[in-house]
């Protein structure tokens, strides 16, 4: 089966624009931290995938922070269908999940922590939830760390 092509060469020029990086979602997230005190690194590397990068990512908890677009991602409560061009479409998004269900897999094989929000999820819980996790991990280090000393 041959795949479907996009329905013209003026939308595909149009999707092509559409921004996959710093969007005012991620960079509203990524103030709140920094504000907050949390330092990271952006568009890391996802470890042994080409071309896939973690949004926010804290290296050092080898927490990742993936802010996904509700059209792109297939948001359950903002997803939309084109009707034109329809089955290109369907397979474009669903390759999209796809590929970040197989991201998250690889992102926890290599003992990191996913955590995935929406584009339309309010800035201050994202950063919130973050900064719990980093929390927790904080806490839990330290705890490994005293108890392999014997303190």
């Amino acid at each position: 089966m041959r795949a479907a092509l996009p329905s013209s060469p003026d939308v595909s020029a149009r999707m092509s624009r559409q921004t996959n990086r710093d969007t005012s979602a991620e960079r509203a997230v990524r103030q709140l931290l920094h504000a907050s005190g949390y330092r990271y690194r952006i568009h890391y590397p996802v470890p042994g995938m080409h071309r896939r990068k973690i949004d926010i990512a804290f290296t050092r908890a080898r927490l990742a922070v993936l802010i996904d677009g509700c059209f792109w991602h297939g948001c359950p409560e903002h997803a939309t269908s084109p009707k034109a061009n329809a089955e290109w479409w369907r397979q474009k998004l669903d390759r999209n999940i796809e590929r970040d269900q197989e991201t998250n897999a690889q992102l926890r094989s290599e003992g990191w922590t996913v955590l995935r929000f929406w584009e339309h999820e309010s800035p201050d819980v994202v950063a919130c939830r973050v900064a719990a996790t980093l929390e927790r991990e904080k806490a839990s280090r330290r705890h490994r760390t005293t108890k392999e000393h014997g303190r």
